[in-house]
């Protein structure tokens, strides 16, 4: 399975989804004009995963900022991890940053996925 790497940008995250290697990472800002477009190739992605996945998938938040549009593709994505067993998520926040942790918080009540939480 080709992996799926996409720079960064201003207004979109970066997104490392990496089956051979065991890297699966979202990371940087979430503001995408329309976020269903742009999260589209990644929830496919997944979906294509889902159905061999790897014995263990850990998938790392690392978000500064998303949008209420973005908000809703995360959950998406931490709903299709739902269905990949052994799958746990890692929630990176920076110390001063209440809202994200709460945001991570937040978000792992309403799926059944194991959360870390992590300082960065």
């Amino acid at each position: 399975m080709k992996a799926l790497s996409l720079q960064g940008s201003e207004d979109t995250p970066q997104v490392v989804l990496d089956r051979e290697n065991g890297e699966f990472v979202l990371a940087g800002r979430s503001l995408p004009e329309n976020a269903a477009t742009f999260y589209k190739p990644i929830l496919d992605w997944l979906e294509a995963y889902a159905q061999d996945p790897n014995p263990a998938t850990v998938f790392n938040f690392k978000l500064d900022y998303f949008n209420t549009s973005s908000s809703k593709m995360i959950l998406d994505i931490l709903t299709t991890l739902e269905d990949i067993p052994g799958a746990r998520v890692i929630w990176y926040f920076h110390d001063d940053d209440e809202d994200m942790e709460e945001a991570g918080e937040e978000f792992s009540e309403l799926v059944e996925l194991p959360f870390e939480w992590k300082v960065y």
